[in-house]
């Protein structure tokens, strides 16, 4: 959430901002309830110090007509307090609802639009293969290699759910392995830094296994839980499945005070994910493109708030040399206003390009929160003054399984049906470096 003191002195640009992000949040609203809240808070605590006095002048009174009408007159004040505590929960419930809708303020160089149709595509990198057969999709390649099998799954889980069978997930822990191998090797890293003049630590990320539940009340403080109908949630427990690890890894450092010198913290997972879907029937039913269950490699940093936009550039960077390196053609989106999340000050998508399709398609989000999500966690760092600040977060997408091997899949097809196994994953392979039948 945003600070209200923030929002106190910048209530224009906030009611710019909510209205950009189509958010429907009554700023002047939240901004008359802030006002009553302070004053409440005020009367409680002169009614609280009267009660206090008024204690005090009982023990002390000797006389016992006098000491009744002081117990009386503390009677009057009990219920004084009770009535002004009971007006300022009133009003702080309201207030919290309203605040908690706020949106993240984006930065200025996010392009403003009302929805996907005005994102802004920055560059495009890599050449579109060209072949001289009939191309496949994954699907067709999928099936005719017996590495997916959709139909069993759906007799089994229902619709959007698949197997995924032999080479192909030979190579899905094979892509896992190679970008380990990068988030985990300092001198990798250096050479991103390096290679995009950036000016950024070269500390390694620590892979994390984490919770594929998470209480709710965690994940609105995460700022995620809503839409709750995007969500599988389980009654019993008032517990929920994540959507993506950095739900879960988002809170690793909830109500913590970190060191300034400890920083930046940088983390990944690779988790299984769950999203209904809700709304998108009979959207990109085919495959694996659109699942309710997913594997993905999520990175979350925590950064000092002067480094948290260097921090989402160096994660850019990683993401694109893993394109790069797996040779797959893709274009870089930045974001607009109307299409980021509540949390986002800027975000910058992936979208690689899927010849079956014909289309770029999403594989990678990059999403800067500043300390919208610090603040409800309460993530604070000390800084080496004494002084304590929240800390700035980012999380990202390293590689989306389903949707890389979607790529992989179609940009390496060959005309025999084959499938070729980008160089960077073969020794991950165990050399090998095609997928056919029978294998």
């Amino acid at each position: 959430m945003l600070d209200i003191k923030y929002i106190r002195e910048n209530a224009d640009l906030v009611k710019k901002a909510a209205k950009n992000k189509n958010s429907e949040v009554d700023i002047d609203r939240l901004l008359t309830l802030d006002q009553e809240r302070r004053e409440l808070i005020g009367q409680v605590e002169d009614k609280r110090a009267e009660q206090n006095a008024a204690g005090e002048k009982i023990a002390a009174e000797k006389d016992p007509d006098a000491k009744k009408a002081a117990v009386e007159a503390m009677r009057s004040l009990k219920e004084g307090l009770k009535a002004a505590e009971q007006s300022l929960d009133t009003v702080k419930e309201e207030y919290l609802a309203i605040l908690d809708k706020v949106p993240n303020v984006p930065f200025e160089d996010v392009p403003v639009g009302k929805d996907e149709s005005e994102n802004v595509v920055l560059r495009q990198v890599g050449e579109r293969p060209e072949f001289d057969f009939e191309i496949k999709d994954h699907v067709e390649l999928g099936e005719a290699l017996d590495v997916i099998d959709t139909k069993t799954a759906a007799e089994v889980s229902g619709s959007r759910f698949t197997y995924l069978k032999g080479d192909l997930v030979l190579l899905q822990n094979a892509a896992y392995q190679f970008v380990l191998s990068i988030l985990t090797d300092e001198n990798a890293l250096q050479g991103i830094i390096e290679k995009n003049d950036l000016t950024v630590s070269a500390r390694p990320f620590t892979p994390v296994t984490p919770p594929v539940m998470m209480r709710s009340e965690v994940m609105a403080r995460m700022a995620r839980l809503e839409p709750r109908d995007e969500r599988y949630h389980i009654p019993s427990d008032d517990m929920y499945l994540i959507g993506s690890a950095e739900h879960t890894l988002g809170p690793l450092h909830m109500d913590q005070l970190l060191r300034e010198n400890d920083l930046p913290l940088r983390y990944f997972a690779f988790t299984p994910a769950f999203r209904r879907e809700a709304g998108s029937y009979g959207k990109d039913i085919r495959g694996i493109l659109r699942q309710h269950q997913f594997d993905k490699i999520e990175v979350e940093t925590f950064s000092l708030p002067e480094h948290s936009r260097a921090e989402q550039d160096f994660i850019v960077a990683i993401q694109e040399h893993i394109l790069q390196s797996l040779g797959l053609p893709y274009q870089v989106i930045s974001i607009c206003t109307g299409d980021m999340g509540t949390p986002d000050a800027r975000q910058i998508d992936m979208e690689c390009w899927m010849p079956g399709q014909q289309a770029y398609r999403e594989t990678h989000t990059s999403d800067l929160m500043t300390d919208y999500q610090a603040r409800r966690l309460n993530t604070r760092v000390r800084r080496n003054s004494g002084d304590t600040e929240f800390v700035h977060m980012n999380d990202a997408t390293a590689l989306a399984m389903g949707r890389a091997l979607i790529s992989i899949m179609e940009n390496y097809q060959r005309a025999d049906g084959s499938i070729g196994v980008p160089e960077v994953l073969r020794p991950f392979m165990f050399g090998r470096s095609v997928i056919e039948k029978g294998q």
